[in-house]
């Protein structure tokens, strides 16, 4: 599959410095899932994705979305004979016969417009009639820039609404001059091209088929690797705070399979080396936010990725262990606990739980977990409920008010966060206020950091309660 690889398959159909962009935007051509390019003014995105409907011989409506009426559409209504329906009367324009979309400037027109385009980006429909003939649903776009003071801020451009932008299934970066390698600017200067029509001899139209086809097979049987990696990185970046909605989960496995397929063909099982690369610029170009505005760190999307990865291409056993080593809540270690495959396994958590976890923390693990090991309801060996034992009993031996001089050679004044831990302790009340009281006092006399002292105790006290109750899920 090398030459579907090739920067230049783009770059066939005159289409210049769309090299690292590639990869998602052939996968967005076998999926058929709709696209949306956002880049500044003059860096081709219309003329490639005009390009791309040219070589792929397909019937085209372009729309520039800040002029567009509805009527452009779907043509002017009229009664039939018999005046119990409405037809529409079709010009060259409208959109009921087209196999491709082209949404220009999608944001440059009101919420209110965007709405009306919401049905045909999702459902290759308009009035709630179906387009059977339409393939491909493509958007373009300038960024938008909240702060309309910034220099590269566009007037008139929308935040496209969120409900609207999370149906793109992959929105691209297009990059600027300055992204451009030279043989790419030359080209791109070069006035030959101008006005030519993209003919690549049917090289894509061939070879986006047979992408399809695979495409076809794979995707009943997508390989758990790549449904693995979706919902775990869906899963990832929602705990961080960046919202992924469901549809997008799948949308990105799709993707992910599509794009994978154009890189290595058949080759799936097992992933490629390589195979990381492609589902890190997948992910990338797989998230919404860059539509309405916001824009989610680079560095929180490549953890995402990394921690989803290691636990894609795992199986089995060490599926399961990678993702308690992964996990970054106590209570989330607790709920994978409870469903161990065996007590070895069960037994080597525990010992990464409170070998890798602060002193602090993995003392609240031992504290909430060591009553349930002891009764025999944890999927653990004996060693583990051992060593639960050792970290839990200091914590559970605490009583009594706790000054710096209960700590050996400590002069005699009070613990300084004492006063901070009773704030806490008062607003809880029964079993709850004795384990917090406990872990608290344990960490004030061995001077353990606890962070923030009331989110420590709530998750204390979930562990606690996923421990007492059994509840996995």
């Amino acid at each position: 599959m090398s030459d579907s690889n090739s920067p230049s398959v783009l770059a066939r159909l005159g289409a210049y410095g769309f090299g690292a962009q590639e990869p998602v935007i052939l996968a967005a051509l076998v999926t058929g899932d709709p696209l949306l390019l956002i880049g500044r003014s003059g860096t081709g995105k219309t003329f490639l994705l005009n390009s791309i409907s040219e070589a792929l011989q397909l019937n085209h409506r372009h729309y520039n979305a800040s002029l567009l009426s509805f009527d452009d559409l779907v043509g002017f209504p009229y009664p039939d004979e018999a005046r119990t329906t409405v037809r529409f009367l079709e010009t060259p324009a409208t959109v009921w016969s087209a196999e491709s979309v082209l949404i220009d400037e999608i944001n440059r027109c009101k919420p209110e417009h965007q709405n009306r385009l919401f049905s045909l980006v999702h459902e290759r429909r308009i009035q709630g009639v179906a387009l059977p003939s339409l393939r491909y649903r493509w958007a373009a776009m300038n960024p938008c820039v909240l702060d309309d003071t910034a220099v590269d801020s566009y007037a008139g451009v929308e935040p496209l609404d969120p409900a609207l932008a999370d149906r793109f299934a992959l929105l691209v970066p297009v990059g600027d001059w300055t992204d451009l390698g030279e043989a790419d600017r030359r080209a791109v200067a070069d006035p030959a091209g101008e006005g030519r029509v993209a003919n690549d001899g049917g090289a894509l139209r061939v070879q986006v088929a047979e992408w399809q086809a695979i495409f076809r097979e794979e995707v009943e049987q997508c390989p758990d690797s790549i449904i693995g990696y979706a919902d775990e990185v869906t899963t990832v970046l929602t705990s961080a705070g960046v919202r992924v909605s469901p549809r997008r989960a799948r949308l990105l496995a799709r993707t992910l399979l599509a794009a994978l397929i154009v890189r290595f063909g058949r080759q799936l099982r097992p992933l490629p080396q390589d195979a990381a690369t492609v589902a890190l610029q997948v992910l990338t170009c797989s998230l919404p936010q860059p539509a309405w505005g916001e824009q989610v760190p680079s560095e929180r999307i490549l953890a995402a990725h990394q921690a989803a990865w290691g636990y894609a291409v795992l199986t089995g056993r060490d599926r399961w262990l990678y993702r308690v080593q992964h996990e970054t809540t106590l209570d989330g270690k607790a709920r994978l606990l409870l469903q161990a495959p065996d007590p070895d396994l069960g037994t080597l958590a525990v010992e990464q739980v409170l070998a890798n976890e602060t002193p602090a923390r993995a003392a609240a693990f031992a504290l909430a977990a060591f009553p349930a090991a002891v009764d025999g309801r944890l999927p653990i060996g004996a060693e583990a409920v051992h060593d639960l034992g050792r970290v839990a009993q200091p914590v559970l031996d605490v009583d009594g008010v706790v000054r710096w001089s209960d700590a050996p050679g400590r002069p005699q004044q009070p613990h300084p966060r004492l006063a901070e831990f009773a704030q806490v302790l008062e607003r809880l009340t029964g079993a709850r206020r004795l384990r917090a009281q406990q872990w608290l006092f344990h960490c004030a006399v061995q001077s353990l950091d606890v962070g923030d002292a009331s989110a420590g105790e709530a998750e204390l006290h979930r562990c606690i309660e996923i421990f007492r109750t059994g509840e996995a899920l």
